[in-house]
């Protein structure tokens, strides 16, 4: 359940701070002022914050207990989509070993690695489809028995474009940004990769070496890896209107309440991501496909 509180949102070890504010630190709390009151949290009790208003100050020995803590937090620009976040230095006493350990992974591992994670991006884009009753699901339940290792013959890309015509239409385009659609799901993606973000810091990996994804510009190649069967859940969210013009910013930072399965539990998504990236990278340490758990959620 989520606590409005004038402009300062809690929900379940998330906080938001939608009003221009002073935030600072003192004795293991963090402290919100405002023009006439004052709020207080501990910072044990907060997992994600994140700033959606660029009139909010913040002290640099909050900043400093934020990363301390291990402390997601997600700043956003004028229109409170999603910008940047803070990254600790130092994240893991193991890093160099874990980085060397990652950036040595031989190209045929992560070809089989990487035909996992598309088969299961597929077999979740396939539910969507069913579930919605279009009969372009046969064509995924094809591409799901020709999937390479590295996914050499695209069936990702092959996929991806019948599927978004068949659940939002013909005419729609992942590049069309007057397209409010896009904005929905762009914010949704921003949410789940931040998350990964951290899980991979937290982890002594790097964002930046990816599996599949090797863009020389992008910081987080891993961790778009890493987040790609978990977008149709948030397709699924705009698809059915749940997540819409009037509410998506919200709806997609509640997400992370919702219960999922993973390795046959039940938990909240925010906990089952935590689990989801630390068997990827066990994948990865122990050159095992079977290490990795997928996360299982309604559509």
């Amino acid at each position: 359940m989520s606590v409005w509180k004038r402009g300062f949102v809690m929900s379940f070890r998330t906080i938001v701070v939608k009003n221009r504010c002073k935030l600072e630190y003192s004795l293991n709390y963090l402290i919100c002022r405002g023009n006439d009151d004052e709020k207080r949290i501990l910072l044990d009790e907060i997992d994600f914050l994140i700033i959606q208003n660029t009139g909010v100050s913040i002290t640099c020995a909050l900043m400093s207990m934020l990363v301390e803590k291990k402390i997601k937090v997600l700043f956003c620009d004028s229109k409170s989509n999603p910008q940047f976040e803070l990254t600790p230095y130092y994240n893991n006493f193991e890093t160099y070993r874990k980085i060397m350990e990652q950036v040595s992974v031989d190209k045929d591992f992560k070809g089989e690695l990487w035909k996992r994670i598309v088969h299961e991006k597929i077999r979740n884009e396939w539910r969507l489809l069913v579930r919605v009753g279009s009969e372009n699901s046969s064509k995924l339940e094809g591409y799901l028995k020709e999937i390479e290792a590295d996914d050499s013959s695209n069936r990702e890309g092959h996929a991806a474009k019948v599927y978004f015509n068949s659940i939002f239409g013909t005419g729609f385009s992942r590049g069309n940004d007057e397209d409010e659609r896009n904005a929905f799901l762009n914010y949704g993606y921003s949410i789940l990769v931040s998350l990964i973000n951290r899980e991979i810091k937290m982890a002594g990996y790097l964002t930046e070496v990816g599996i599949h994804h090797r863009g020389e510009t992008n910081s987080f190649n891993f961790s778009y890896d890493i987040v790609e069967p978990l977008r149709t859940y948030v397709d699924s969210f705009v698809v059915s209107g749940k997540a819409n013009a009037s509410n998506y910013k919200g709806f997609f930072i509640y997400m992370l309440e919702n219960k999922v399965f993973i390795n046959d539990k039940l938990m909240y998504l925010n906990n089952a991501i935590h689990v989801y990236v630390q068997s990827v990278i066990s994948a990865l340490s122990k050159k095992d496909v079977n290490e990795v758990k997928f996360i299982e959620y309604e559509l």
